[in-house]
């Protein structure tokens, strides 16, 4: 699917929620679970594609890598994708969005921070220059085709709410998708959000843990948040239970009293639809 899924969603009024992603299966597993749209984390894919913090170390060849992957996985979902700053400067930024485009991707965040980046919730973060960040957002709405393009800007932390505001307000009159003021500490500070962004599409992102308050798809609307990603929870969910499931086998040596802890072998094989597998196999094997 392409970014015109996602806004004739928005448009008609829904509150989307997107789970994070990370790879094929966990996009597979999330597509299985319901969700129409999907969001492949920049901080999940480095832990998970490289074993490293979201530190800026991920490249936007790797990260379309795997949403060429993710993409063709879950045909039926439109994927958003992290683009972190878009590589570099506005011509870097055509770049990815052209990368992105081709792996199937049907929407982009684009930030504000100075490279390398660092995760929104993390301490640290520095901003470029408003004007840096705005060309680079206009270099994407001139040269996507479909593409569903959010403004993220780190402003908040960085330089104050109300800097982060006047950010989005410019990120706005450009014509971008929707707007992303990153990591508001209270229900307070996201309510000034809304109110100082009328009619604008606008992202929540709720970590668990995070400096944000966690609230509900339902609370968000209420606060004018329609545009919801929950970019970690299957991670930390992934990270506990696998954690949890190689200290016991460390422990004991064997996981056969404690079944529970892991998919059992058919089922997973259904995740993965290993059933089709074998009739397209049948399908072209020589009668004997």
């Amino acid at each position: 699917m392409n970014g015109d899924h996602l806004r004739s969603q928005l448009g008609s009024g829904q509150t989307v929620l997107m789970p994070g992603v990370w790879d094929a299966l966990s996009g597979r597993l999330a597509s299985d679970a319901g969700f129409e749209v999907l969001f492949l984390s920049g901080y999940a894919t480095a832990a998970s594609l490289l074993g490293l913090p979201d530190f800026g170390y991920l490249t936007q060849a790797e990260m379309a890598d795997v949403a060429r992957r993710v993409c063709r996985t879950v045909g039926g979902c439109a994927v958003v994708v992290d683009g972190d700053t878009g590589g570099g400067n506005a011509l870097n930024t055509i770049r990815t969005v052209e990368l992105f485009e081709a792996a199937g991707a049907a929407g982009i965040f684009l930030e504000d921070q100075v490279w390398p980046k660092k995760c929104g919730h993390m301490a640290g973060k520095r901003v470029v220059p408003r004007e840096d960040w705005l060309g680079k957002l206009q270099a994407a709405l001139d040269h996507r085709w479909k593409l569903f393009v959010v403004a993220r800007t780190d402003a908040r932390a960085a330089e104050g709410l109300d800097e982060a505001i006047l950010r989005a307000r410019m990120a706005a009159e450009l014509g971008v998708d929707a707007v992303f003021v990153e990591a508001p500490e209270s229900a307070e500070e996201m309510r000034a959000v809304a109110e100082a962004l009328p009619g604008v599409v606008l992202v929540a992102n709720m970590i668990e843990a995070g400096k944000t308050p966690l609230l509900t798809p339902a609370e968000l609307h209420d606060l004018g948040f329609d545009l919801i990603v929950s970019p970690l929870s299957g991670l930390f969910a992934m990270a506990k239970s696998v954690g949890t499931a190689y200290q016991v086998l460390a422990d004991q040596g064997t996981l056969r009293n404690h079944l529970d802890l892991v998919t059992g072998f058919d089922e997973f094989n259904r995740v993965v639809d290993l059933d089709s597998h074998y009739r397209l196999e049948a399908r072209y094997q020589s009668p004997e």
